[in-house]
């Protein structure tokens, strides 16, 4: 499907409806439901409720535009999410950063080397998307590149996260292995793809379309970390029907909006376990009788994921005293 024109609106026109498939600091496109895609600027001050953010209207928004007789565009209304994929603001703690609205389906490119992706870095991924209720597969790429061992700690994650009860793919882009799978995943859908840069999202993405155009970064061999492509959050249109938003490479991830208390939930199996505690607000840290903290030392809970659960419970200790 060939990508809209982009132009100034016809003036005058009042209460269009549109999706907003591309973001560029103050700059929105918005592609109308008549198919034609719009420069827009966003009029007045959006909030939104219980969250802070840098950036009020984001890739996949539904939006409202009014247009000016000189052609100028206004975004003046966002319609309420179905769900969204947040992450801290770097520079402002108070703040955070909506990488994308109304997902039907987060990937999570994921590299054991070139650069590695830490277990901490998935799980704080995990806990946000599952906050948000959004559907996750963990995306396990440039399999080809890999020794015995690279290989063998690869097997472990996906057992482990497997278990749990999130979907494990494994892709290359040089042999092909997994990517059909996740283009009939991707078919039809919103899907956000997001990870570290370096770990391939570009390279998959140029698979999954006829004309490639992302730029793909190289490694940078001082920190093994890639190079940064991406500056702007945007939606790619498919050849099968559906949009890939592309999203810049993320360090980390931070926690939003949670209480202490609530943390758990968002770990399954750490809170399936946690009804067998003995107290019902059990922060599985040493309080006596608890059946997480049995689980882990009986490996039905993992340690790493353990560890990260501590992790973000300390974190959202120190957003209460900020």
């Amino acid at each position: 499907m060939a990508m809209s024109e982009v132009r100034k609106a016809d003036g005058g026109e009042q209460g269009s409806k549109g999706l907003v498939i591309k973001n560029t600091g103050n700059n929105y496109l918005v592609r109308t439901d008549a198919g034609t895609d719009i420069s827009c600027l966003a009029k007045g001050n959006f909030r939104l409720k219980g969250i802070r953010s840098t950036s009020p209207v984001v890739v996949g928004d539904i939006v409202k535009i009014d247009t000016n007789p000189d052609g100028t565009a206004y975004i003046t209304e966002i319609e309420d999410r179905k769900n969204y994929i947040v992450r801290k603001a770097s520079n402002l703690s108070k703040h955070s950063h909506i990488l994308a609205a109304n997902i039907d389906l987060a990937l999570l490119c994921v590299t054991v080397r070139f650069p590695e992706t830490t277990t901490v870095f998935i799980d704080r991924f995990l806990v946000t998307a599952e906050a948000y209720t959004v559907p996750v597969y963990l995306v396990f790429n440039k399999i080809d590149i890999y020794d015995s061992e690279d290989l063998e700690y690869v097997d472990s994650l996906i057992h482990l996260y497997s278990i749990i009860g999130y979907k494990c793919i494994k892709t290359s882009v040089v042999t092909g292995e997994g990517l059909t799978e996740v283009n009939e995943l991707v078919s039809g859908k919103i899907t956000l793809l997001a990870g570290h840069s370096g770990v391939g999202k570009s390279s998959i993405i140029n698979t999954l379309q006829k004309d490639p155009t992302q730029k793909v970064g190289k490694i940078s061999d001082y920190h093994s970390k890639g190079m940064h492509t991406t500056t702007f959050s945007e939606m790619i249109e498919l050849e099968n029907g559906g949009f890939v938003i592309d999203t810049p490479g993320i360090k980390g991830f931070g926690t939003i909006d949670m209480t202490t208390a609530e943390v758990s939930h968002y770990f399954p199996e750490i809170f399936k376990i946690s009804s067998k505690c003995k107290f019902y607000n059990c922060l599985h840290l040493n309080e006596p009788d608890c059946a997480v903290l049995n689980a882990v030392e009986n490996q039905y809970i993992s340690q790493s994921r353990y560890q990260s659960y501590l992790n973000i419970l300390e974190d959202v200790n120190e957003e209460k005293y900020r």
